[in-house]
């Protein structure tokens, strides 16, 4: 069998019921097989950045895998479609992404996929609820250059609990 490895993946929505959505991506993210989910960020809530439509609700979770990475990602992309994904173009709406922004102390770089994700320390959007899972792992250096995006936490709602109120 293979070593457990620890990846964080980042989950964003803006379409239909995106809390929902989120929150329902969060639980089977942890229930995919070689996956056991350790932590879930808050929930954020975010206006689309380099994107059209309506505010996005973001949140990032911390996994233990015996998944190798493209593996990771073709769950993960199974679990988009299943959620009604589509692509007409660049940055499009979405019911659902979900994107590894970081899979141990690895390093990708493939046509498929890039670890560590190569725009992360440019989002507040990722930063924030990267930061509840990994404090430590956001330096105060990247926090200057995000502090102009705006961001708030979705009060009331705790992905932990499977979405019920606090």
């Amino acid at each position: 069998m293979r070593e457990s490895v620890t990846a964080c993946i980042a989950l964003g929505a803006n379409l239909g019921d995106a809390r929902h959505t989120v929150l329902q991506a969060i639980q089977a993210i942890g229930q995919l097989a070689g996956c056991k989910l350790v932590s879930a960020s808050r929930l954020y809530r975010t206006a689309p950045w380099q994107a059209q439509g309506p505010d996005f609700v973001n949140a990032v979770v911390n996994v233990a895998t015996t998944l190798t990475a493209p593996a990771l990602l073709q769950a993960l992309q199974a679990l988009e479609q299943a959620a009604g994904r589509e692509r007409p173009y660049l940055n499009a709406p979405r019911t659902l992404d979900l994107d590894i922004l970081l899979y141990g102390a690895g390093r990708i770089d493939s046509s498929e996929l890039t670890v560590p994700h190569p725009r992360m320390m440019q989002r507040a959007f990722v930063l924030y609820p990267l930061a509840d899972v990994l404090p430590d792992f956001v330096q105060p250096a990247v926090w200057l250059a995000v502090q102009d995006q705006a961001i708030e936490v979705i009060k009331g709602i705790s992905c932990e609990s499977g979405g019920q109120t606090r």
